[in-house]
């Protein structure tokens, strides 16, 4: 019997001549895995796609919802943010994605997987990390390792050859993704840092030239830090980051260019468009400002610039995250209520924090003396606190003397 494998397939420009370029050399049984992670596709063209260049079974899974809750949701309540900037929406998708080929595979009695990640990007290490932890006897097929196409001219003139219409072309080459959480763009204009992105890179987001020339204002609440209400209307979570990315994408709001540090050590420049994520992690964090404790709010601080790296690098299922994950639900327990935001032309200002486990207390830090704060303790702990500063310099008195 030909060997079976499964490919997470997507219908673009890489996966799209995999398919052919398996069955020519593996001679093998190609099951394709789409999976709906919020991309906007057709996917009714996409599974025709599939089956026209040589799948002999397609497979679309449904995972929206679960995409936002076991993913996206954990980083927004750990406040994940890869190198400042990156809300890291490919990332958090490709472990999802890759458990549920993995699950495939195994029903199918598939004998390997495939994608179609680069061999000098983050996705190959993403997806076959897991394939490690979830199904480390199932082989890996990775064609841009193998195969002696060098370039997305290459795989053009492949396509090209086989008679597999693409999106792409010769003067459209970015490399796109796209879910509920974000649209991601590299190739093209981008891979000159000295370049600004093109007006027409940016699919999601209106420009703030473009955007309303008077503010909105959107109220985001959470419940024990996940996000279930906008606008004071309680939402299941795929209408919701819907419906923040409508509001967030008109204001010009979640635009980011970045020249980030990938896992294998190359620089690389992409940008990134994330409107609802963008005022969701500014809501929490407004949230956490008013509810979480000083010590915690500061340690919690060092998790998430961990919780990112873990992500980015694909390093979803491990102990580590797993670990962190407890860490952060402990922190989130209170991190209840509602956060108004102001938009306007990409900027984003805060109207109004409401929680019942609010930790601010105007009788503590208003500047009118009250019974509740005695300033004259202050001189004892500011002296206690002084004494190593008065040790040391009286020491050094003794030295110049």
């Amino acid at each position: 019997m030909p060997e079976k494998i499964v490919l997470a397939y997507s219908g673009g420009l890489d996966t799209s001549i995999i398919i052919p370029w398996l069955k020519e050399h593996y001679a093998c049984e190609v099951l394709a895995m789409v999976a709906d992670v919020g991309q906007g596709d057709d996917l009714e063209a996409v599974v025709r796609k599939a089956y026209a260049t040589g799948a002999s079974q397609v497979v679309v899974e449904d995972l929206r919802e679960e995409f936002l809750t076991g993913y996206v949701f954990p980083a927004l309540k750990a406040g994940a943010v890869y190198e400042h900037k990156y809300l890291l929406g490919t990332a958090l998708a490709r472990p999802l994605i890759a458990r549920h080929q993995v699950e495939l595979a195994l029903r199918a009695g598939a004998t390997a997987l495939a994608h179609g990640c680069t061999g000098k990007g983050n996705d190959q290490v993403r997806f076959e990390m897991a394939y490690q932890a979830l199904a480390p006897e199932l082989k890996v097929v990775a064609p841009w390792r193998e195969w002696s196409l060098r370039s997305r001219e290459d795989c053009l003139d492949y396509a090209e050859q086989q008679g597999i219409p693409v999106a792409a072309s010769r003067d459209k080459i970015h490399s796109r993704d796209r879910n509920l959480w974000h649209t991601s763009h590299e190739g093209g204009e981008l891979e000159d840092a000295r370049h600004a992105p093109l007006p027409t890179t940016w699919q999601m987001t209106r420009s703030p030239q473009d955007a309303p020339d008077r503010e909105e204002q959107v109220s985001i609440g959470f419940a024990q830090g996940v996000p279930v209400a906008v606008n004071g209307l309680d939402l299941d979570p795929v209408s919701l980051v819907e419906l923040v990315n409508e509001i967030g994408a008109r204001n010009a709001i979640g635009r980011v260019d970045l020249v980030e540090n990938r896992f294998v050590g190359i620089k690389s420049r992409g940008c990134y468009e994330t409107p609802g994520g963008t005022l969701l992690i500014a809501a929490h964090g407004e949230l956490e400002g008013l509810c979480l404790e000083r010590e915690l709010a500061h340690f919690k601080q060092q998790i998430a610039l961990k919780y990112a790296e873990l992500v980015y690098f694909g390093l979803w299922f491990t102990p580590l995250r797993e670990a962190l994950d407890a860490f952060v639900e402990a922190t989130q327990k209170e991190m209840t209520g509602t956060i108004t935001l102001s938009l306007y032309k990409g900027n984003i200002a805060v109207v109004s924090r409401e929680s019942e486990f609010s930790l601010y207390r105007t009788d503590l830090s208003s500047f009118t003396m009250g019974d509740s704060y005695d300033q004259k303790d202050a001189a004892g702990f500011i002296r206690i606190l002084g004494l190593p500063s008065r040790s040391r310099s009286g020491a050094r008195l003794e030295v110049v003397r």
